[in-house]
């Protein structure tokens, strides 16, 4: 699954996120959802969440 919907991303959920420093790259962080920095229902790059380890970045990518 994407996470370029808001409604699929809930706390709590694994998810691969793309951090702001690793965008050039691409380089991808995997973790937890502590929180979620989005607040309109999509985005096209995906839903802003920050991890339960304290980094942000843009969800690529849910986990199963």
């Amino acid at each position: 699954m994407d996470g370029t919907k808001r409604i699929s991303i809930k706390p709590g959920l694994r998810v691969a996120i793309v951090l702001k420093k690793d965008q050039r790259t691409g380089v991808i962080t995997r973790g937890i959802v502590k929180d979620i920095l989005t607040s309109s229902p999509t985005h096209p790059h995906g839903i802003k969440v920050r991890l339960e380890s304290g980094e942000v970045g843009r969800v690529k990518e849910i986990l199963a």
